[in-house]
């Protein structure tokens, strides 16, 4: 089920910006405060969720939706048949790698792994490299040809 809150409120979204002071406030200080330790296993989970409630019809809208999200710039650079790859570029994801000794990105690995596996079927996970030199994190998502779920998982 497509969640609502996108669809009915798309141009009002696509009208308005946001600091991204405030974006990075919540995302880089107080999240990580709630969570303490477990904060990337928690985004991961928390990406998952956000892609069960926000169901794309292909991959090739997972771009749109990151952008969209304010995550960043994301292109699918590779695609094999049980394996996908992502590069994950932009300003905010410059900032956080040059800034931020420990960085993460789960939440958008989390989104992708649930996105891939309900497009395909098949149990998928996604990890997350950052590539601090070039700026940009690598998700690879691989998919068990062998481990096939309901979209419901």
């Amino acid at each position: 089920m497509r969640h609502r809150l996108l669809d009915e409120n798309k141009s009002f979204y696509d009208e308005k910006q946001v600091p991204s002071f405030g974006y990075e406030l919540l995302r880089e200080v107080l999240l990580p405060d709630l969570l303490g330790k477990d904060t990337p296993q928690l985004l991961y989970w928390a990406g998952k969720n956000l892609a069960r409630k926000y169901p794309l019809d292909s991959i090739e809208l997972i771009p749109s939706f990151f952008l969209q999200a304010g995550w960043g710039n994301l292109i699918l650079v590779k695609e094999k048949k049980d394996e996908f790859e992502f590069h994950l570029t932009g300003d905010l994801i410059s900032n956080r790698l040059q800034k931020k000794e420990t960085a993460t990105f789960q939440l958008e690995a989390g989104f992708l792994a649930w996105q891939i596996q309900q497009l395909t079927g098949q149990l998928s996970e996604s990890y997350e490299q950052q590539k601090k030199r070039a700026l940009q994190v690598i998700f690879t998502v691989k998919s068990d040809k062998k481990d096939n779920t309901s979209t419901e998982s």
